[in-house]
């Protein structure tokens, strides 16, 4: 289960990353903003499994 957050959390930071830069090239600032969020949702993601793994060991 933890490996499976763990990926989900690491394809949110992509998605978001590219999402942030297609949305600057464009000159998009919505999607630059939800690339951002997109992002910080992953990071958040990760932290929440690095703690649990943390206590786990």
């Amino acid at each position: 289960m933890a490996d499976d957050e763990k990926a989900k959390a690491k394809s949110e930071q992509v998605k978001g990353k590219v999402k942030e830069t297609i949305g600057r090239a464009l000159g998009n600032e919505r999607m630059t903003a939800e690339g951002r969020a997109e992002q910080s949702k992953g990071d958040l993601r990760q932290a929440k499994e690095n703690t649990k793994d943390a206590f786990r060991h």
